[in-house]
């Protein structure tokens, strides 16, 4: 059972998600808040799995809230304003839904967050040896160990990783993993010559990216992956010098 809490100012807004909750058997619904300094008492007194923030509320806003937390649920910001998305990232957020969420679109973030939390049950790890570093361009792969077993993972099957807390989604064209490490580890093993760092918590494959669009890029199955302010010079010197 995934134990959800929904923080919103608005009951409207709350209604629709406790009504989409309450349609999935392997959920439950603990509370719902219309004020957030409230829902900041409870959580730290009581555990829950997924938390459902909005982002604008008078009083303590979604952002801040989250960096209250000393232990944060997993994350779905819920937000009228496209630009705040990305933003969440940065603070290890899973996703975002943005108002007014349709059905099949909360259906997507929660299976998101099962094959999360089903994948970091596995245990897995990458294998970071002097053979598998950065420091050698030559190389093509990484190995992972999962259990008892070694498995080869191609770079060149790998699309782009995403930071979410202590733990690393590697995101490649036949499925997902997960590992226990930061976002800094895996830039420190995936190849530079291959892959870039484009936002606090995103790491690209170079040869993937087709376009930039203003804060974000478009890679080669659409997509969607935030541009760090602080990265976009070094991204757009990297795609320029793509081929050459």
């Amino acid at each position: 059972m995934l134990k959800c809490v929904v923080i919103d100012d608005e009951s409207l807004a709350r209604e629709v998600l406790e009504g989409y909750l309450g349609r999935l058997d392997f959920v439950e619904s603990l509370r719902q808040f219309g004020n957030a300094r409230e829902a900041l008492t409870y959580l730290e007194n009581n555990d829950a799995d997924v938390l459902f923030l909005d982002i604008e509320m008078p009083g303590m806003n979604g952002i801040d809230f989250l960096k209250s937390l000393t232990q944060p649920p997993i994350t779905v910001f819920t937000t009228a304003y496209r630009d705040y998305a990305f933003e969440g990232f940065e603070l290890g957020v899973i996703d975002f839904l943005l108002k007014p969420i349709a059905y099949p679109r909360f259906l997507q973030a929660i299976e998101k967050i099962r094959d999360f939390l089903s994948l970091k049950e596995q245990n897995t790890k990458l294998e970071n040896s002097s053979e598998t570093s950065s420091d050698s361009s030559k190389d093509d792969s990484v190995f992972v160990k999962s259990g008892v077993q070694r498995i080869k993972l191609n770079f060149s099957y790998v699309t782009y990783i995403q930071g979410l807390k202590d733990y690393a989604i590697i995101h490649t064209s036949s499925g997902k993993i997960v590992i226990k490490g930061s976002i800094k580890a895996m830039h420190d093993i995936f190849p530079e010559s291959r892959f870039i760092r484009v936002h606090k918590s995103f790491i690209v494959a170079i040869s993937r990216v087709t376009r930039i669009e203003r804060n974000r890029l478009i890679l080669t199955d659409n997509q969607q992956i935030p541009l760090g302010r602080n990265y976009k010079e070094e991204v757009e010197k990297a795609l320029l010098n793509q081929g050459k």
